[in-house]
C-alpha cells in the first residue's frame, strides 16, 4: 500500500459524454481528507467505509454547491487499489465532472495516468499482471467469446497455470542446486530420466498447449478483416445487409450501385468480423466507379479472408475466374441467387474452384446464411472445435514469454541427456523461470509495465 508521501491520484472513471451518473475516483492516503474538504453530507456525520452517503460537493472558496452527489469512502485494504479510495457519484454532465475533478486536484490530488489505478492494484499485490491485463481485455471485448476469455484471466486461471509450471521448474532447480553444492557425493543426486519426465509432463506439455491456444485466442479477441469480392450486381450488398440484419447498403438492380467500400462490424460464431462490401470489379467502369474499384483492390491487400461471390443465375464467368486470381488470401466461394435458379447443380459450380470451399445462398431471402457462417468458421479455424469460454488464452506478450520458457526447458532436457554440468542446467532453468515470472509480473521490467498500463483508459 502507498505511504503518505506518495501522491493521491484522481480521475473520471466513467466514459465521456452525457449520462445519468458520472463517477470520479480518488485513491491514496489523502483520499478521505480531500473528499472531506469538498463533500458536505446532508446529515452531518463522518463518512463510513463502504457506505454510500448523500450530500453535496461544495466549492470551498466560492461557497457554492457544485452538484448533488453520493459519496462512498472505501478504507484500505478492501479497495480496488488497496489504498484508501473515495468515489463521488455525480450527475453525468461532463462539465460538472470536470469542475469537481478540478476542485479535487486543487485540494491536493494529481490527475491519474491512464491505467494507474489498476497499476496500483498490481504493485500493491492485489492482482497479478495477467489479471491486470484481463481488466483491459474485459473493457475491449467486442464479442461474448472475448468477454469469456477475459473473465477466465480475471479469475486467475492463467496465473494458476503459470504458477503450477513454475513450481515444477523450482523443484527441478532445487535438486540441481543440491548437486552443485555437493559435487563429490557418491549418490546420484540428479535422476535424469525422472527429471526429464517431470519437465516433459508438467512444463513442456502445458506450455505447448497454452502457446497453441494463444493463436486461436487472438482470432476470437482481435477478429478478422473480411472482404466481399465479386462482379457488379452479384449480391454483395445484399449479403452485407442480410448478415447485419438491416439495410445498411443500397441495393438496386442497376450494376455498379456500390461505388465505394462500405465497412461494418459484426460477430460470426463469436469471432469479431470487419466486413467490407466493395465496388463490383469490371473493365468498363466509369470514373467514379473506377475509384471504388481501386479501393476494393486496396482492401484485398489487408484482408484476412475473401468471400468470392458469383451470380448463380448466370453461372461462373471468365471475369469471376479472373477475380479469384487477384488475391492469395483464404477464399470462401459463395454462389448467390439460388432462389431464381430452376435447377441448381452444386457439383458443376464446385468444379470451377475445386480447392476452395463453396456455399450456396440467397442473400436476398437469407437462405443458406447459417451454412455460410459454418463454412466461414470452419475455414478460419481449420475445422478444429474450440470453445473460447473453456480455454486459457494467453495474449501475444504471454505467448512470447512462454516460448522463451519452453525453449529453455527443452535445453534443460537436452542437457540432461548429454550429462551437462549442473550449473549449466541451473542457468537454463532460471531463464525459464524468468520467462514465466515476466508473465505474472515477478520479473517484468518497468518499460513493459508502462507499455501495458498506458493502453488503459483514464480512471481505470
Amino acid at each position: 500500500m502507498s505511504s503518505s508521501s506518495e501522491p493521491t491520484i484522481a480521475a473520471i472513471a466513467t466514459p465521456p459524454g452525457p449520462g445519468g451518473i458520472g463517477v470520479i475516483r480518488i485513491s491514496g492516503s489523502q483520499a478521505l481528507a480531500i473528499a472531506t474538504k469538498l463533500f458536505k453530507p446532508a446529515k452531518p456525520a463522518p463518512l463510513q467505509s463502504h457506505q454510500l452517503t448523500y450530500g453535496y460537493i461544495v466549492d470551498p472558496l466560492q461557497y457554492k454547491v457544485v452538484d448533488e452527489v453520493l459519496a462512498v469512502y472505501m478504507q484500505a485494504p478492501r479497495t480496488y487499489t488497496r489504498d484508501d479510495v473515495v468515489e463521488i457519484h455525480c450527475h453525468g454532465s461532463y462539465l460538472i465532472l470536470q469542475e469537481v475533478l478540478q476542485l479535487i486536484v486543487a485540494t491536493g490530488a494529481r490527475l491519474a495516468d491512464p491505467g494507474e489505478f489498476t497499476k496500483l492494484a498490481f504493485l500493491n499485490g492485489r492482482i497479478d499482471l495477467t489479471r491486470a491485463e484481463a481488466v483491459m481485455a474485459l473493457l475491449d471485448a467486442k464479442t461474448s467469446s472475448a468477454l469469456d476469455m477475459a473473465r477466465r484471466h480475471l479469475s486467475g486461471r492463467l496465473c494458476s497455470e503459470i504458477q503450477a509450471i513454475a513450481a515444477c521448474l523450482v523443484r527441478c532447480r532445487s535438486t540441481i542446486e543440491v548437486a552443485i553444492d555437493f559435487p563429490d557425493e557418491d549418490v546420484e543426486i540428479i535422476q535424469a530420466r525422472e527429471m526429464t519426465n517431470q519437465l516433459s509432463q508438467q512444463a513442456i506439455t502445458p506450455l505447448q498447449t497454452l502457446i497453441t491456444s494463444a493463436d486461436r485466442g487472438r482470432l476470437y479477441r482481435e477478429g478478422l478483416s473480411v472482404v466481399i469480392l465479386g462482379r457488379p450486381n452479384v449480391g454483395k450488398s445484399s449479403l452485407l445487409n442480410s448478415l447485419l440484419g438491416e439495410d445498411r447498403a443500397i441495393v438496386t438492380a442497376v450494376p455498379g450501385t456500390t461505388r465505394d467500400t462500405l465497412e461494418e462490424t459484426l460477430a460470426i460464431r463469436g469471432i469479431p468480423i470487419r466486413l467490407t462490401d466493395t465496388a463490383g470489379i469490371r473493365n468498363d467502369a466509369g470514373e467514379v466507379e473506377e475509384i471504388g474499384i481501386q479501393r476494393a483492390h486496396e482492401k484485398l491487400e489487408t484482408a484476412d479472408v475473401v468471400l468470392l461471390m458469383v451470380d448463380g443465375s448466370q453461372g461462373v464467368t471468365p471475369q469471376d475466374r479472373h477475380l479469384a486470381t487477384l488475391t492469395d488470401k483464404p477464399l470462401l466461394y459463395v454462389v448467390n441467387k439460388i432462389d431464381i435458379i430452376d435447377t441448381f447443380s452444386p457439383n458443376s459450380f464446385a468444379a470451377e474452384f475445386p480447392e476452395v470451399p463453396m456455399v450456396s445462398i440467397s442473400a436476398k431471402h437469407g437462405q443458406g446464411l447459417e451454412q455460410l457462417q459454418d463454412a466461414f468458421v470452419n475455414l478460419v479455424t481449420d475445422g478444429e472445435e474450440w470453445d473460447p469460454g473453456h480455454n486459457t488464452v494467453p495474449n501475444i506478450r504471454h505467448q512470447a514469454a512462454m516460448q522463451t520458457a519452453l525453449e529453455a526447458t527443452h535445453r534443460v532436457i537436452e542437457g540432461l541427456a548429454q550429462n551437462l554440468p549442473p550449473d549449466l542446467l541451473a542457468i537454463e532453468l532460471q531463464v525459464a523461470l524468468d520467462g514465466l515470472g515476466e508473465i505474472i509480473g515477478l520479473t517484468t521490467t518497468e518499460d513493459i509495465l508502462d507499455m501495458i498500463f498506458t493502453q488503459f483508459c483514464l480512471g481505470k
